[in-house]
């Protein structure tokens, strides 16, 4: 175990482990630190954690110095210079027809490269573009594809629950989400309320997944057939988290009706899944699986910060 800091690179993303030393450091101290794309300055986000150094891939890397005024001088020019860039780099992208879309411009601190982040749905030949940038700005060039996720990460926000977005505030990864778990959880398959900021799946859809799993190996799914106290019937809906099947029967005149029953009172008969899926939700459906196929290829291209 080792005593750890957190830094946040320009208020953004999310927050790194470094090793402090025998610096002394306090919550919002501007330090220099090394990444593995050089040096950058960062803020000091909490300090004093006791972290398990084995479950790291890589050592901790230790804090470089507190930064100083010409650190905090570099900093300020590099992030004029960084708005300039984003000007120019954007009239380039128009220039050559590229359909990208980019998101941020950096400098590293000591100017020793210059990275332009961007988002894409297609994989982008980007070559005759960083020739350009190089020869405009004589440094090292790096265009880094990210996600759409991390896009949104990058500007902040809040969801549709009002708070700040999970990604901007505790999530550090972005485990993967399904339209499997939204029919599980009885959400509507409309791609306007299973999305979030970044037209993705909502991250917090995995929150409760784990939960809705569970329950539903002791659930019949909608469609069974079931034996009830007033006879033979077929699921008609279950609200998973109350465990309470709702069951469509027929009266002595034949007619339809409704009753709920907990699952100690019913007795599966045959437990088979219904598409209860409308015209509608079917074209939800459609949507919802153009947005998860882009999902998996910015994932599988996205290069986000290697810290």
């Amino acid at each position: 175990m080792i005593e750890a800091v957190g830094v946040n690179f320009r208020g953004k993303g999310r927050t790194y482990f470094f090793d402090p030393k025998d610096i002394d450091l306090k919550v919002n101290d501007q330090v220099v630190v090394e990444t593995k794309m050089g040096k950058e300055l960062g803020t000091i986000k909490f300090v004093n954690k006791t972290v398990d150094e084995t479950k790291f891939a890589e050592p901790i890397k230790p804090i470089i110095r507190k930064a100083n005024k010409d650190d905090l001088k570099r900093q300020k020019e590099n992030e004029q210079e960084e708005k300039k860039a984003f000007k120019e780099c954007t009239k380039k992208i128009k220039e050559y027809k590229l359909d990208m879309k980019l998101v941020e411009v950096r400098y590293l601190l000591d100017n020793s490269k210059l990275i332009f982040y961007f988002t894409a749905d297609n994989r982008i030949d980007f070559r005759e573009l960083v020739k350009d940038l190089a020869s405009i700005y004589k440094t090292r060039i790096e265009l880094r594809q990210i996600s759409t996720r991390e896009q949104v990460r990058r500007l902040g926000g809040n969801g549709i629950c009002g708070r700040e977005l999970c990604c901007c505030s505790f999530l550090k990864n972005f485990d993967g989400t399904s339209i499997k778990m939204a029919k599980e959880q009885n959400l509507s398959l409309n791609a306007s309320k299973i999305t979030g900021v970044c037209g993705r799946l909502m991250c917090c859809l995995r929150y409760e997944q784990n939960v809705y799993e569970d329950k539903m190996k002791k659930l019949p799914h909608v469609g069974a057939i079931v034996k009830t106290e007033d006879g033979e019937g077929r699921v008609d809906s279950v609200e998973v988290l109350n465990e309470i099947i709702k069951v469509k029967l027929k009266d002595e005149e034949n007619n339809d009706y409704y009753k709920k029953y907990k699952p100690s009172e019913l007795k599966i008969i045959k437990d088979t899944k219904q598409d209860m899926e409308s015209d509608e939700s079917k074209e939800d459906l459609k949507e919802l699986k153009k947005i998860v196929e882009i999902d998996k290829f910015e994932k599988k291209n996205a290069q986000d910060d290697d810290i």
